[in-house]
């Protein structure tokens, strides 16, 4: 009776054990050169830059479209294309270059050379305690403000405590090697469109009609869209669309005149693209002249249309060129939207004050920090900025300070 007991009891045992299931998480998608956001759990990539990353949030979200405000001379506009493609092939994406200008293969050969994790770091590390020592040596020769000597020191490097991306060499094309080992779509105007093409009744011009096809064709054949079987394992679809809504593209029309005719040729294909995004792993940079398009209300519908919109403001053939307080750098960013994904709230910048430079090297985004002015002849303001800076002081405090006359207190 005893055993048959015991037998009993152990035969309990184990049914009860093999009844018992845990219950496990189930995991995300696992595809390399993305990680999981912190603020949403969204998939990010990384655009090639991580000052960049850590302005826009982290990095760039599969699915959606960054819109680059392309610079007056198109000098550092390309060069961030470069910096997205070039991520690419680094992580194994596959790359879809679009342009109406130079030819993809030419894009494809210019892409900057991967640092390797050695030079990168101790590069890094280099600029950062320059950094500091520079801003040392600007807080030991302060005369004036005497007073700021205690605060905290204004560290101007952007960066992340996880590292997320690569580093490159702007000095240095990436080897034929890598460029070839690369799985490159591309898209050329020129070759796409006939001398004498039909017209058809469409919202859109027919480059764009052409590059919507050609995009949306990638996406199903590749099984970017997840709809056949997946027999590979998964990656991400990098698509690169250079100067998009210029004269080259047929949409000259946008360009050149304040009131055009066809002015939602741009903006219903930006949203035909961003529709593709959202049901595929791809992710879209794009890069618009925005100060050859005359109509500003436009402009804002495109913005609106796009996801993450960064801004570059180059200070070439300005003023601000020869002027020694922005001699640190070439010119200022501006982020003027973020987009808001599976949250309320959009991961805000901690500054508004960017500024980029290229280095020898690399390119990289800082706080824009003024140095203090120790001179008793060089002014920070112009005259007009006296004058209003005066004007708004004598409305403040009294009407009888005027011009350029000392208040009375």
């Amino acid at each position: 009776m005893a055993t048959n007991a015991g037998v009993n009891v152990n035969a309990g045992t184990r049914a009860n054990a093999t009844s018992f299931q845990k219950k496990s998480r189930s995991k995300l998608v696992s595809i390399p050169g993305t990680r999981p956001s912190v603020q949403n759990g969204q998939l990010l990539v990384s655009t090639g830059v991580t000052s960049l990353d850590y302005v826009i949030g982290g990095g760039l979200a599969v699915g959606t479209l960054l819109l680059i405000e392309e610079d007056k001379y198109d000098s550092y506009s390309r060069m961030l294309l470069k910096y997205f493609l070039a991520e690419g092939v680094v992580c194994g994406h596959s790359l879809y270059i679009a342009s109406s200008r130079d030819h993809p293969g030419d894009i494809l050969q210019e892409l900057p050379a991967p640092l390797l994790d050695e030079i990168s770091n101790t590069e890094v590390e280099k600029e950062l305690a320059k950094a500091g020592d520079s801003s040392r040596e600007t807080q030991d020769s302060m005369k004036i403000a005497w007073r700021y000597q205690n605060l905290p020191k204004v560290q101007t490097t952007l960066a992340s405590s996880s590292r997320f991306g690569h580093y490159y060499d702007v000095s240095k094309s990436m080897s034929t090697d890598m460029c070839e080992a690369a799985t490159c779509h591309s898209f050329f105007l020129p070759n796409e469109l006939p001398l004498e093409s039909a017209a058809e009744s469409s919202n859109m011009n027919m480059g764009y009609i052409k590059l919507l096809r050609s995009i949306q064709g990638v996406i199903h054949k590749e099984g970017f869209d997840g709809a056949g079987p997946q027999n590979k394992p998964r990656s991400i679809l990098r698509i690169g669309v250079h100067s998009l809504g210029s004269a080259l593209w047929g949409d000259d029309d946008i360009c050149c005149k304040e009131n055009p005719e066809h002015a939602h040729s741009l903006t219903t294909f930006l949203y035909s693209l961003r529709a593709l995004l959202r049901t595929s792993l791809s992710v879209c940079m794009v890069t618009v002249p925005s100060h050859l398009i005359q109509n500003k209300a436009i402009m804002g519908r495109i913005t609106k249309l796009c996801d993450t919109v960064v801004s570059l403001e180059s200070f070439s053939g300005s003023e601000r060129e020869t002027n020694p307080l922005y001699k640190d750098y070439h010119g200022l960013l501006h982020v003027k939207q973020i987009p808001h994904l599976n949250s309320l709230m959009c991961e805000v910048p901690d500054t508004k004050d960017l500024a980029f430079k290229l280095k020898r090297k690399q390119f990289t985004i800082e706080r824009l920090h003024l140095p203090p002015d120790l001179s008793d002849t060089v002014s920070r303001l112009s005259k007009q900025d006296l004058a209003e800076s005066a004007k708004l002081l004598g409305l403040g405090c009294g009407t009888t300070a005027t011009g350029k006359n000392h208040l009375d207190f």
